[in-house]
């Protein structure tokens, strides 16, 4: 996968080892807020200091999840080069993030490249990246929470490339072991304070989930709170955010839930597939990670409850930009039209399993990923993070005040967030 790139739940604590496909996937778990160095960082911009010519070669510059997703991209591009004339470069970043401002403070960077949800803001402020949202066919196909978090000042600056969203995560044989059935399946907060009470144990948690705004904002969606308003306007103190973090944090006293490293583990993918907790809140990223780390682990995935505003998750993604300085922006958009359309967009999801990010083959997705339908049934109502210059700093704060939540105040926390969130909002 590509688009939920993140560090791993912010202070987590001892972390036991893990394999590296787990390992990547923790790079994957915490979703979209900012793009790590996927290998030890490399020096110069990875192009030719000279620079492209119009009409030449498009580079592009990706930061890859592993050979799947790396092989997937290069077959994508080279089908594309091969219709339409035009060379094309695809190269793995060791750091993107480096990379690409070493490739824009030069004048050279790729022509095509991955965007995280943070670096965004910045880019499109700057004058980095090429708006060419309103140069691509039916642009009214990507989700709209989608296109939102990459439209800045009322432009769609770079289309999605594809996403995720959290969902409930259930283990079927500690369910039965608890006397639950699928009646039992948690539609209410209260349903799911009552199910994580009954699964506790001794050696296990009932639920368990990163302690950060990328799992708990699901419950501000639910409540009907939000980090900013339409206006992009800070709004963290508010009743409903209030309402949603007193509801984590005694779900935590209870010991109904506890973070990941309460148990042991670095993320919540892990703490559910080593059976230290019964229910985690994760998006589809973790289906690999089960797959190929806890293979014996049987389980369920299922919608989030919904709280007292109603159903609410979080989304992650990236975008395709396209460099300002970019001397083959034609080629470009037409490279990111056949990266982004029906046919290709499923070709990835079989491929390296992500999401694709346009509603017209939501059913043909699902049928194919019966399993993993929730995830996607959740994108009506997914909240992503604000297309605003800081806000992956204003986020870092705020994970760093949850991590105390058990003991803490929700309303100092939410009351902090609020002004360091002004600091940078418009």
């Amino acid at each position: 996968m590509t688009q939920h790139r993140t560090f791993p739940s912010a202070g987590a604590g001892r972390r036991t080892p893990r394999s590296r496909a787990a390992r990547l996937t923790v790079l994957l778990a915490a979703g979209g807020l900012a793009l790590p160095a996927l290998a030890a960082c490399g020096g110069g911009s990875g192009f030719d200091d000279e620079g492209g010519e119009a009409g030449g070669d498009l580079e592009i510059l990706i930061g890859s999840s592993g050979d799947a997703e790396t092989a997937a991209v290069k077959d994508a591009v080279s089908a594309w080069s091969s219709e339409a004339g035009t060379g094309a470069n695809v190269s793995v970043a060791a750091d993107l993030v480096q990379q690409l401002s070493q490739g824009f403070a030069s004048g050279n960077p790729p022509d095509v490249f991955y965007v995280s949800t943070d670096s965004f803001p910045g880019y499109a402020a700057n004058g980095s990246l090429f708006p060419y949202g309103d140069q691509l066919e039916d642009v009214d196909d990507f989700y709209p929470t989608l296109s939102e978090t990459f439209t800045f000042d009322d432009q769609l600056y770079c289309a999605p490339k594809d996403f995720s969203t959290l969902a409930l995560v259930i283990n079927t044989d500690a369910w039965s072991a608890a006397g639950l059935t699928e009646d039992d399946y948690p539609t209410t907060w209260e349903e799911l304070r009552t199910v994580a009470t009954t699964l506790t144990t001794g050696d296990q948690a009932g639920l368990a989930f990163g302690p950060e705004w990328q799992r708990i904002g699901t419950f501000m969606a639910q409540a009907g709170g939000h980090l900013v308003d339409d206006s992009l306007s800070a709004d963290v103190d508010t009743p409903e955010n209030l309402e949603a973090l007193t509801y984590v944090k005694d779900l935590l006293t209870s010991g109904a839930a506890k973070f990941p490293s309460d148990v042991g583990s670095g993320w919540g993918g892990e703490a559910f597939g080593t059976g230290a907790a019964a229910m985690t809140i994760e998006g589809n990223w973790v289906i690999g990670a089960l797959e190929n780390d806890f293979p014996d682990i049987n389980y369920v995935v299922v919608p989030l409850p919904e709280g007292p505003a109603g159903p609410g998750t979080l989304q992650f993604t990236n975008c395709w930009g396209i460099a300002a300085d970019s001397p083959n922006q034609e080629a470009a958009v037409d490279l990111v039209q056949y990266l982004t359309s029906a046919e290709q967009q499923m070709t990835f999801a079989t491929g390296f399993g992500v999401m694709p990010s346009i509603q017209s083959v939501a059913e043909e997705w699902k049928g194919e990923f019966p399993e993993q339908a929730a995830f996607l049934d959740g994108a009506e109502s997914a909240q992503g993070v604000p297309p605003i210059e800081g806000i992956a700093d204003v986020i870092s704060d705020f994970n760093a005040q949850i991590e105390g939540l058990k003991s803490g105040d929700p309303q100092a926390t939410l009351t902090s967030v609020q002004s360091t969130l002004e600091a940078v909002a418009p």
